[in-house]
């Protein structure tokens, strides 16, 4: 029996190969640059029509997040266009801890990835697209180490100065399908609450503010190992051109309302955290705040507040963080969104678990609370 074979030699490819023997598989995730980080992967299988597949991912006890692995299953995919869940068990004592993959593709290749990939090319698509639409303004901010453009488009004529931006950790894909689906909401003719906000407001959309990390197939960091949303407080040219390009541009406009798009490894639910703990907390901001939570919660079944993180204490948080060092620099009403990388907890789905398809509906969702906590 001909062994399979495992490449991850593309845009956001991430595994290494340790054995292989006929169908069964023995890997390791590969770091990302300069960092302890990892837990993303992206590879593909060849060879394998029919036949079950054993992949076993070791060492996995120390990646950056372990308690991401007790009831997660893995993303695949044999087109690259429906992204599904495999059967996936994990064994914290085995092997430093592994996650086996088991599946049995129809075709000859299938691809797995720790959530569904979106990829550089897809991203110039996004871009080139919405960019292409009336009213909508593409520029560069400033460029990541690697030379890659951080894109923004800017859409509307309001006096609100709205940001969202994504991405800040490329292993969280779901935030860039997330983004394809607030683009699409914010710029089509017939979106009444596209159209609402860009009489409203000015908004900036950054779908990938690490476009290094994204290609070069990593969790948390850029190129050279930096996580970015700890750089709020002093970004510097060598190490985050990229928190740096965008803050510069906030600076020039000014921040009313921001959303920072991620995903969360562990918690099976998505939520928002906040900026509670920030040394100028207002009434006004934090009024702002839980009016937008309670508009989205009232708008999707899928947004949910009784899981997320603790929040900070009065003039505790961590203002290196960008939710924190936006609403504490320009007094704007600022957050986080969180999307799991499993299932959700209190809509399951056994086919696809958390998707692509949920996370763009996210944020057509979000645009539509966001023209209605406008309007109030």
């Amino acid at each position: 029996m001909n062994d399979i074979d495992i490449n991850a030699a593309f845009d956001s490819g991430n595994i290494e190969v340790l054995d292989i023997s006929g169908t069964q598989a023995r890997l390791a995730i590969r770091r990302d640059q300069q960092s302890e980080f990892f837990q993303w992967f992206h590879f593909r299988v060849s060879g394998a029509a029919g036949r079950e597949l054993e992949l076993r991912l070791t060492g996995l006890a120390n990646s950056a997040y372990p308690g991401g692995w007790p009831d997660y299953r893995a993303a695949v995919s044999e087109d690259r266009q429906f992204w599904g869940r495999a059967e996936t068990s994990w064994e914290p004592g085995r092997d430093g801890g592994t996650l086996t993959i088991r599946y049995r593709p129809k075709g000859d290749l299938a691809w797995f990835a720790y959530f569904a990939p979106y990829s550089m090319e897809r991203h110039h698509d996004l871009v080139a697209r919405i960019a292409g639409r009336p009213g909508v303004r593409q520029r560069s901010l400033g460029r990541s180490l690697d030379g890659q453009p951080i894109d923004c488009l800017e859409v509307g004529e309001g006096p609100l100065q709205i940001w969202l931006f994504a991405r800040q950790h490329p292993g969280e894909s779901m935030a860039e399908w997330w983004m394809e689906g607030a683009l699409d909401a914010l710029t089509s003719a017939a979106n009444p609450h596209g159209r609402s906000l860009r009489a409203a407001a000015r908004m900036y959309l950054v779908p990938n503010a690490n476009p290094d990390g994204s290609r070069r197939g990593h969790l948390r960091t850029n190129a050279v190992g930096v996580n970015l949303n700890r750089e709020w407080d002093n970004p510097t040219a060598e190490r985050s051109p990229e928190v740096l390009a965008i803050r510069r541009a906030m600076d020039e406009t000014g921040v009313d309302f921001a959303i920072d798009v991620h995903g969360d490894e562990a918690i099976p639910a998505v939520f928002m955290a906040g900026f509670e703990g920030i040394p100028s907390l207002t009434e006004r901001q934090i009024s702002g705040y839980r009016r937008y939570l309670d508009i989205l919660q009232r708008r999707t079944p899928d947004f949910q507040t009784r899981r997320g993180y603790p929040t900070a204490s009065a003039g505790r948080a961590n203002l290196a963080m960008a939710t924190n060092q936006i609403a504490e620099r320009f007094g704007a009403v600022s957050m986080t969104l969180e999307m799991p990388f499993k299932d959700h907890a209190d809509l399951p789905c056994p086919s696809q678990g958390w998707s692509p398809e949920r996370s763009a509906l996210l944020g057509q969702d979000c645009v539509a609370a966001l023209a209605e906590w406008v309007k109030g």
